[in-house]
């Protein structure tokens, strides 16, 4: 199944629904349906074997991936923060693309590829001739970027199947209300932002558009839009939660709140429930190569676990759910054994919208389909999945093996610790030392052997941090992934500087 049939099934149904609002512009399905077709005869006159968008998104993102599925050619969203060397190198990578662009980066991609400004695209899409095909449901539809935080950015392919896999599978077509809209401010560039588009489209929710990301701004069009549902990363809802508490703001209209991208401080959590109490929240986890999410802890399980009397009750509050149907888990321990309930390893999925493919390495998914995350997480006795953070974050500290992620649980319940990250900074005796990197809460001072010591209290002491480093916030990307190589490489350019 091609993605295009989403946009023609849902233009079929309601052909005036509202489908997109982004700043001054409004579609409707109909309307965004048209402009693709338009869209499609653009980019199949140019003769680009690719579409490359490098800018904020709004409704140029899903113009751009339904006008490139009508052409029956990928497309790609580039990560438009990226230093002009680093954009040009990714474009680089694409087989002769269009590079449709914003206006703001149109410098930073430079000349020598064939290049059109975003509004002259979608003035040249309102007089084109139109273009529908359908593509192979097994063809590549987008191809995105990850982060490459630590190595060099890997091309994730995903088909036209992958992503009208996953879509088909947790939506129910046209299940909106009438009124329903969604807000989205996660970037283009990340697969939430491609999910987001497809699976609002198909349900039937309005999909407004915060281009850049303001907490007030989104405070603010929720009531003005009547929104009633969005998605955040966790440094958007940190400050989403600041902005509330400081105008005792409540959000009438908003009844599904969904967070992810990376792990959110259970603190945050709390005060969040507490601030929305009729809203219900959504912690959803998933990954690029998987189509975006893979497992969602639900309104539901929210509140059983808030209110849980059990310890392993409660605890989930801290995972990331249950798999969402079509999506099979295992727990592996090194040997490829495949492990219990409550034993931590790599987590591997399997599933129609699971790709595991990229560009120049091609498949990585092993005989049975398996796709390995390099994600550490392990099963509870009900089947409910925590992530304990990427493989290669696990520190060793004098050849044992420290997950983060532990560490961070126990410190960032301390009153004091506002956000933390765990790493491991070499050292020549232990080959690493465990240095926790603390935000402190506004308006305190928080003593690092007192951390130390709250840590040591909960845990054996080789998880004590070594030392204790305060910072004003953690560098983190556009879906709130904290840069912990940026806190290493730091931490070892200061130990090796002069006394």
């Amino acid at each position: 199944m091609s993605i295009s049939l989403l946009l023609e099934m849902a233009s079929s149904a309601e052909p005036d629904r509202t489908a997109v609002v982004s700043d001054d512009l409004r579609l409707t399905t109909g309307e965004l349906s048209t402009l693709a077709d338009g869209g499609a005869g653009v980019v199949a006159a140019s003769g680009a074997q690719h579409v490359a968008y490098v800018g904020t998104g709004g409704a140029m993102l899903p113009l751009l991936l339904f006008s490139s599925a009508r052409a029956a050619i990928p497309v790609t969203p580039l990560n438009y923060r990226l230093s002009a060397e680093g954009l040009r190198a990714l474009l680089d990578r694409l087989p002769d693309p269009l590079v449709v662009v914003d206006d703001e980066y149109r410098g930073a991609v430079g000349d020598g590829y064939r290049t059109i400004g975003s509004e002259a695209f979608l003035e040249a899409a309102r007089a084109a001739e139109p273009v529908a095909e359908f593509a192979d449901p097994d063809a590549v539809a987008v191809v995105l970027f990850t982060s490459g935080t630590t190595s060099k950015p890997k091309a994730v392919e995903l088909t036209h199947n992958n992503l009208t896999s996953y879509i088909t599978g947790t939506v129910e077509f046209a299940s909106a209300e009438p009124g329903d809209a969604a807000l989205i401010c996660v970037p283009p560039y990340h697969i939430a932002g491609v999910s987001a588009a497809l699976s609002n489209l198909y349900s039937g929710r309005k999909m407004v558009y915060l281009r850049h990301f303001d907490a007030e701004a989104w405070v603010r069009l929720v009531a003005e839009e009547g929104v009633t549902a969005a998605t955040v990363v966790p440094t958007m809802l940190d400050r989403i939660v600041t902005v509330l508490e400081k105008g005792n703001t409540t959000l009438p209209t908003l009844r599904t709140l969904a967070y992810g991208g990376s792990k959110v401080p259970l603190p945050l959590v709390r005060k969040a429930l507490s601030l929305l109490p009729d809203v219900g929240f959504v912690n959803a986890y998933g990954l690029t190569e998987t189509s975006s999410t893979i497992a969602v802890l639900t309104p539901d399980d929210h509140r059983a676990a808030l209110g849980a009397a059990d310890e392993a009750a409660l605890r989930r509050l801290g995972s990331v759910g249950q798999p969402v149907p079509g999506i099979e888990v295992e727990i592996r321990a090194e040997d490829g054994t495949v492990l219990g309930a409550g034993e931590p390893g790599e987590l591997f999925v399997r599933g129609e919208q699971v790709s595991g493919r990229y560009t120049d390495i091609g498949s990585v998914l092993d005989e049975q389909g398996w796709f390995p995350t390099r994600d550490v997480a392990y099963l509870d006795a009900e089947g409910y999945l925590f992530i304990g953070g990427r493989s290669d974050d696990t520190i060793i500290r004098g050849g044992e093996n420290i997950a983060p992620a532990e560490i961070e649980d126990v410190l960032v319940e301390h009153p004091h610790v506002r956000d933390c990250a765990v790493v491991g900074a070499d050292d020549p005796e232990w080959g690493q030392i465990i240095v926790a990197v603390v935000v402190p809460h506004p308006d305190t001072d928080p003593d690092p052997e007192g951390l130390r010591a709250h840590v040591r209290s909960q845990l054996r002491g080789s998880r004590t941090p070594d030392r204790v480093v305060f910072r004003d916030e953690l560098p983190t990307n556009a879906t709130g992934k904290v840069l912990r190589r940026e806190l290493v490489n730091e931490l070892n350019a200061t130990s090796k500087e002069p006394a």
